[in-house]
């Protein structure tokens, strides 16, 4: 086996885990990778931890027991938050997103990989402590968003379909308002969710709250529960949603045709 440099080997092991973040690594498994003793890669892991903490970059995680290991977490602090948001918040003003109806044109941003990464580990920073089991959205502009959330937590991503599929299986239906006022109809597979699981809602968009509401009565549906909600954006009006508790990170309070302006701003 080739020896491995410390340097090498730590910028390795920083990619690793990076990349497949909650995923929990045995430091046996870097080991035999590496060829290094675990005291060895214990040590790196301290090098690591204290560089992404520095830098507020996400820490390194370790769980003990004879199941244990380490992992990447991501975490924001409030300031990357802050400055992300805001930055957000000013691309989405510009007078040019307005579209016929008064509607706000956000799909560009939506499927910015990069860009959605960071909102996913805003998501993950944020709802860290609800320790959910499954990430569920709505087949709509939302998946890019919900995927880098699960991504971030490291776990599954449940879509939930309008209307179903026969190739999912049985399926629960049930029908819903949307902020437009109109009954739609949204499925989930009943093996999609365990029961008794925990569930965090991921969706880019909320007005009166009907779709998220929507959501929440089909994770009832088959047995799981929805102990979180958080939304790219929500608007000011109406003040009272079909969600009692939800996170938005952008308010949006107006959109003006007539004078081309766009008042959107962080949730701080």
């Amino acid at each position: 086996m080739i020896k491995v440099r410390k340097v090498e080997r730590v910028v390795a092991l920083s990619k690793m885990l990076i990349d497949m973040p909650g995923y929990l690594f045995s430091l046996g498994h870097f080991s035999n990778i590496f060829g290094a003793a675990k005291s060895t890669l214990s040590e790196d892991m301290v090098t690591i931890k204290c560089a992404l903490e520095q830098f507020g970059l996400g820490t390194i995680e370790t769980v003990s027991g004879a199941a244990g290991g380490l992992r990447y977490v991501p975490c924001y602090c409030q300031e990357r938050m802050n400055t992300l948001l805001t930055t957000l918040a000013t691309s989405l003003s510009e007078p040019e997103r307005i579209i016929p109806g008064g509607f706000l044109y956000m799909s560009d941003i939506l499927f910015m990989p990069d860009l959605m990464t960071q909102v996913g580990e805003i998501f993950r920073t944020k709802f860290a402590h609800l320790a959910p089991d499954y990430i569920m959205t709505v087949e709509t502009k939302g998946i890019p968003l919900a995927f880098t959330t699960a991504r971030a937590f490291g776990l599954p991503l449940v879509i939930v379909r309008q209307g179903s599929k026969v190739t999912e299986g049985p399926s629960v239906s049930i029908n819903y308002v949307t902020g437009a006022k109109r009954i739609q109809t949204m499925s989930l597979p009943r093996r999609a969710l365990v029961a008794g699981s925990k569930v965090l809602v991921i969706d880019d968009f909320m007005k009166a709250g009907g779709t998220a509401r929507g959501m929440v009565d089909l994770a009832n549906e088959v047995g799981a529960t929805v102990i979180g909600t958080g939304v790219l954006i929500a608007t000011n009006e109406p003040e009272k949603k079909l969600v009692k508790e939800y996170l938005a990170l952008l308010m949006l309070h107006d959109v003006d045709q007539h004078t081309k302006t766009i008042d959107i701003r962080p949730v701080f």
